[in-house]
């Protein structure tokens, strides 16, 4: 594939009718579609999740982000004019300061102040970053996350239209550190009683922490996609999975990513360190076609959005033409797409 291919925004672009946006989870979470792709044979297969099992082998390595969402969605208003104003939690910088995207933010000037619900939170804006983005000091008594569930709104993304009735429903099963402005939602399609299903079959399960914010998905504005700029996100990496995948790496046993943020951790980790290791850090690496993987084997992932950062990973896995055309062969056959829909399974014969 050229250069000009690689880097043209036109070029991760495809048809999706509105109707196949997912506006809701599926009734069981392993009963969503699976589309099984063979990157090295160019082969396409249609399943259901819970079939996945048979695509695992015993030695592998499944890696998922244990990240849980916040109820990062705040509606307030200005303390001086009384206007209402949106505020999206994205990053907890520490010392109560956050990183936020303000709705309408020109209006949001040095030292403004959020009221929200009946001031129990309130929110002081210490510094003015790009893009509608603002640092914001919070204050308040009490424990935050027991605040942000009574005042806060579960921040799903635009296409969906209205709320879930059971916010459990956008985490995954093992959503355990609290932190994320968003779902990692390859992982909804995951039970526990899959999961137990798939240790008793020999595979490894390791959890890492990438907190989803707002370098996953913001939209690409470039028509060269190598002028975009993606926002730094917070990962971790404990010893024991840095060990257990290692010791992987080393007997050329599979490791299989769960969702693009297990991806961009593990890929980060080991380009950073040339093996996996114990660390915590940020991460704003940006994966397009010629990018050479050093950390994964496959990965599980959802139908992203067109022109999105998230199908121009998956293409440098897998090729750019031959994700297009299994996106092409999944509206056809009517999979459901995006945060809530339809997953794929994306490996290749070299192990």
């Amino acid at each position: 594939m050229d250069k000009i291919d690689v880097c043209n925004i036109e070029n991760y672009d495809y048809y999706l009718p509105e109707e196949l946006i997912a506006q809701s989870p599926s009734i069981k979470r392993d009963h969503s579609r699976l589309m099984v792709l063979n990157k090295d044979s160019k082969t396409i297969e249609h399943h259901n999740f819970y079939e996945i099992i048979d695509f695992l082998k015993p030695g592998d390595v499944l890696v998922r982000n244990n990240s849980k969402v916040i109820p990062a969605r705040l509606f307030g208003v200005k303390e001086v004019t009384n206007a209402k104003v949106e505020v999206l939690l994205l990053k907890d910088l520490g010392d109560d300061v956050w990183e936020c995207l303000c709705g309408n933010a020109k209006t949001i000037k040095l030292d403004t102040i959020i009221s929200f619900g009946n001031g129990e939170l309130k929110a002081k804006c210490v510094e003015i970053k790009d893009e509608g983005i603002r640092r914001m000091k919070l204050i308040y008594n009490g424990i935050l996350f027991e605040i942000l569930d009574l005042l806060g709104k579960m921040p799903l993304p635009p296409y969906i239209k209205k709320q879930c009735d059971d916010n459990s429903r956008y985490q995954t099963v093992y959503a355990k550190v609290e932190g994320s402005a968003a779902a990692p939602t390859a992982g909804f399609h995951f039970t526990e009683e899959l999961f137990n299903r798939i240790k008793e079959k020999g595979i490894e399960v390791v959890d890492v922490t990438l907190h989803v914010g707002l370098g996953t998905f913001r939209p690409v504005k470039v028509n060269n996609i190598q002028e975009h700029h993606m926002h730094s996100e917070m990962y971790e990496m404990s010893k024991e999975t840095a060990d257990i995948l290692n010791k992987a790496k080393k007997e050329g046993r599979r490791i299989i990513a769960i969702g693009t943020t297990s991806t961009r951790t593990l890929e980060s980790v080991y380009q950073k360190y040339g093996e996996f290791k114990e660390c915590q850090g940020e991460t704003s690496i940006f994966i397009y076609p010629g990018y050479k993987f050093l950390g994964i084997d496959a990965q599980i992932t959802n139908f992203h959005l067109p022109k999105s950062t998230l199908i121009m990973l998956v293409s440098a896995f897998a090729d750019r033409e031959f994700i297009l055309k299994a996106y092409e062969e999944a509206v056809k056959e009517k999979y459901r797409f995006f945060s809530f829909g339809d997953s794929m399974f994306i490996y290749g014969n070299d192990k």
